[in-house]
């Protein structure tokens, strides 16, 4: 069996809730990127936190505007 191509688009179909389009339009803005750029990092960045949990004790640490650092623990 071979690899598939990870460099193929694939089209996905979704039904979201008002929250996430509200929360998606905000990224959008935010970010000046297309929903289809938002939702791949998106994916990517919760993906991320999946790990993290998975492997017990994940945080992540922030740096606030003012510089200051929080540590975020994901339990």
């Amino acid at each position: 069996m071979t690899e598939p191509d990870r460099s193929a688009l694939t089209k996905v179909t979704v039904n979201l809730i008002p929250r996430a389009v509200d929360a998606l339009d905000s990224a959008c803005l935010r970010t000046r990127g297309t929903k289809t750029d938002t939702i791949n990092r998106a994916l990517v960045a919760y993906n991320l936190v999946l790990d993290l949990i998975d492997h017990g004790d994940g945080s992540l640490t922030l740096r606030n505007p003012d510089g200051s650092l929080e540590r975020v623990h994901l339990i």
